[in-house]
């Protein structure tokens, strides 16, 4: 089996009809998502495109690596900011993403590479770096949009919390509680059925470089449960700081 560095001439017929399949799924469905999956795969485009020279030179040097792994925690960041805000605007809210990113990722990846579990080089800061803090972010991004809704649906039992003597935060987080943890969900469904479902890139990619299949499912081993533990320090610690927010009013939270 031989594998294609270039796309080739198929590809630039197939990606567009794969992004015209997605816009009218959603369409149909009602997702509302039409120009986002466009704007996406366009911006996908470009910025790779980008990133591809950049990551050449970040590869050079481990100061390289570490400068970029930070630019992808702010842009992390802002994404996150962005997403919340789109359900309820909060004071300060991209200092409460930027810490739940902040506190997963930069914990996990200090337990990683410091003690050498995984090398400490660009070729291995740099990717294990985008995985992670993508991991945090999507954690993010899912807890703190989840809770704030189940605060605007449930808002009636937060104030009837408040109104018996129960503080601002264990009145939010008796009701968001139960919630915020399927934000977790997606990555403890990757590691469960890992190798039997899916066959993720860090084992696809060592495996096509030419590593045994044992190192490279060690390998996947690690960032498995490192993005596990990354995504749950960033849903503590974001649903820690919204319960502790100047919370708007439930009835003004966007559905």
């Amino acid at each position: 089996m031989s594998f294609h560095t270039g796309l080739g001439w198929a590809a630039l017929v197939v990606l567009p009809l794969l992004i015209a399949i997605a816009v009218s799924a959603s369409r149909y469905a009602g997702l509302r998502h039409d120009k986002g999956i466009v704007t996406a795969a366009l911006r996908a485009v470009v910025q790779l495109a980008v990133v591809g020279a950049v990551v050449g030179v970040a590869l050079q040097h481990t100061i390289g690596a570490l400068a970029f792994v930070l630019l992808m925690f702010v842009v992390a960041t802002v994404t996150s900011t962005r997403r919340l805000g789109q359900t309820a605007m909060i004071p300060g809210q991209w200092m409460y993403c930027a810490a739940a990113i902040g506190s997963g990722a930069f914990a996990v990846l200090l337990l990683l590479i410091v003690p050498g579990v995984v090398p400490r080089n660009p070729a291995s800061i740099l990717p294990m770096g985008g995985i992670i803090v993508g991991g945090a972010m999507t954690a993010t991004t899912l807890a703190g949009r989840r809770v704030l809704s189940e605060y605007r649906n449930r808002y009636g039992e937060f104030e009837a919390g408040l109104s018996i003597g129960l503080m601002q935060p264990d009145a939010f987080k008796l009701v968001v509680g139960p919630v915020a943890g399927d934000a977790l969900l997606p990555a403890l469904d990757q590691t469960r059925t890992v190798g039997l479902v899916t066959l993720p890139g860090a084992f696809v990619g060592m495996v096509l470089g030419g590593a045994s299949p044992v190192q490279a499912a060690a390998l996947q081993l690690v960032v498995l449960i490192g993005l596990v533990a990354a995504e749950a320090i960033a849903i503590l610690v974001v649903t820690e700081l919204l319960s502790r927010a100047p919370l708007p009013d439930g009835r003004t939270v966007s559905p």
